[in-house]
């Protein structure tokens, strides 16, 4: 069961389950009306992740053995408004983990991100062990979310899974209310002809990750033996690091005409208590990570699968 199943990373997970493991092994679930990507793939349900009665009743009903959860309110979206993301992302993972643990599921994935990582963390190769001060909302939550997964799998031994995924780019789904949106939003509006204006600086660099990648690691390390997982909070998770200047760059070698203006607003402060980049050797170590997308060829999948009726208009959200 994948949980959020029509987000930004869900509708390209359950896609890629579905195609690995079989439509009807896979129910893809979400508060959202169904995709369109999804139509016909494969069975869908209504659910709201916050209703635990109702999601234990279908866990038993469907015999699910492996649960994905995916629904969460991300970092800008989450400043405007905090307690509403705090209590939707820290009770949808504690419904999720009772279940499990009552329903015997054998295997729980569950998002973190480098949100966990606050202003007093290296910015260069931010090791995972890093010292965590959050300063946002989504990263709180995120943070304390790990912990409860290594609770649950100390305690109750829950074999929950998780990964610390950077800012995740797509020209298959629409950003979900990120800081790291510019990425996204920024091919649209080279797709449209439009002058992007980005909310960051120009030499703003973070971690990210060509959807392709993060998916194709998350089944990866569902996928590992169990005995080669060493981390149980969540494991950091390396794609790529631009900045907004660089991939305006990349951009230009295909859209010579495209451009650009620097117009930081509240997402700024967001970003700057972010690393640059990340360490992720134990990944690499223990369950053979290895990411397949550069900044090049990244740029090349999306503007080549982006058409100009598809893009949409750039939308800021503002305090």
């Amino acid at each position: 069961m994948v949980i959020g199943a029509c987000g930004q990373i869900g509708t390209e997970l359950t896609l890629a389950l579905r195609k690995r493991y079989g439509g009807a092994e896979v129910i893809a679930a979400d508060l959202k009306r169904e995709s369109d990507l999804l139509k016909g793939t494969g069975p869908y349900l209504p659910l709201d992740i916050m209703d635990r009665n109702t999601l234990q009743v279908q866990v038993r009903r469907h015999g699910v053995k492996t649960i994905y959860l995916l629904a969460a309110m991300l970092s800008a979206t989450g400043e405007q408004q905090p307690q509403l993301a705090w209590k939707l992302n820290m009770d949808s993972l504690l419904n999720t983990l009772e279940i499990a643990r009552e329903e015997g599921v054998e295997r729980v994935f569950w998002p973190s991100s480098i949100a966990v990582f606050g202003p007093d963390a290296p910015k260069m190769n931010c090791p995972q062990e890093a010292f965590s001060t959050p300063a946002t909302v989504y990263g709180i939550s995120k943070l304390s979310g790990e912990q409860w997964c290594q609770y649950y799998f100390k305690r109750y031994g829950v074999d929950v899974r998780s990964l610390r995924y950077p800012g995740l780019i797509s020209y298959k789904t629409l950003p979900g209310g990120g800081t790291t949106d510019y990425a996204i939003e920024i091919f649209h509006a080279a797709i449209r002809g439009e002058t992007y204006p980005g909310f960051l600086r120009s030499d703003t660099r973070l971690p990210m990750m060509y959807m392709d990648d993060a998916v194709r690691g998350t089944i990866e390390l569902m996928e590992a033996p169990k005995d080669k997982i060493t981390i149980r909070t969540a494991y950091n998770m390396a794609g790529l690091s631009f900045t907004p200047a660089e991939i305006a760059g990349a951009i230009r070698e295909q859209v010579p005409a495209f451009s650009i203006e620097y117009l930081p607003d509240y997402r700024q402060a967001i970003a700057d208590s972010w690393p640059a980049s990340i360490d992720d050797h134990i990944a690499r170590r223990d369950w053979n990570w290895k990411p397949q997308f550069d900044l090049r060829a990244m740029t090349k999948e999306m503007l080549f699968h982006l058409e100009p009726g598809l893009a949409i208009p750039t939308r800021h959200v503002q305090l």
